[in-house]
């Protein structure tokens, strides 16, 4: 308890999100082959929520504003649910891969961004082997 008014998760809660991260890539890469997509697309634009590492360049609140939107389930699940709805394989296609970019960042530990600067996050602050 600690660590709470310091904003980051610790101990077995970190690695039972980190877990949580795994399971969600795993989950998506499954649909996404359940549902036939091709793979080249989905390395194409496994990468691109990480585009929004540039909005760094202007500040770190502006920064952590946009990872933390490319970095949230709700945009990406409510693109696979225009998707269900008007029958768009494309958006379905676009929105696995962008779950399961997050699924994989967060099982590296890559948390949502704090807008003291893109190492403070949700798990902690990134590149110490302590949970600070």
């Amino acid at each position: 308890m600690k660590n709470v008014e310091q904003g980051f998760v610790t101990g077995g809660l970190r690695w039972f999100l980190r877990l949580e991260g795994v399971a969600i890539f795993a989950f998506a890469l499954m649909a996404y082959e359940f549902m036939g997509f091709q793979w080249g697309f989905f390395i194409l634009v496994f990468l691109v929520p990480d585009l929004s590492l540039f909005a760094y360049f202007h500040s770190p609140r502006v920064g952590a504003i946009a990872y933390n939107i490319m970095h949230s389930y709700v945009l990406p699940l409510m693109l696979f649910a225009y998707g269900f709805f008007v029958s768009s394989s494309s958006a379905n296609q676009l929105a696995i891969v962008w779950i399961a970019h997050i699924g994989f960042d967060r099982a590296l530990g890559f948390g949502l961004k704090y807008s003291r600067g893109f190492r403070y996050t949700h798990f902690g602050k990134l590149g110490h082997s302590k949970e600070s």
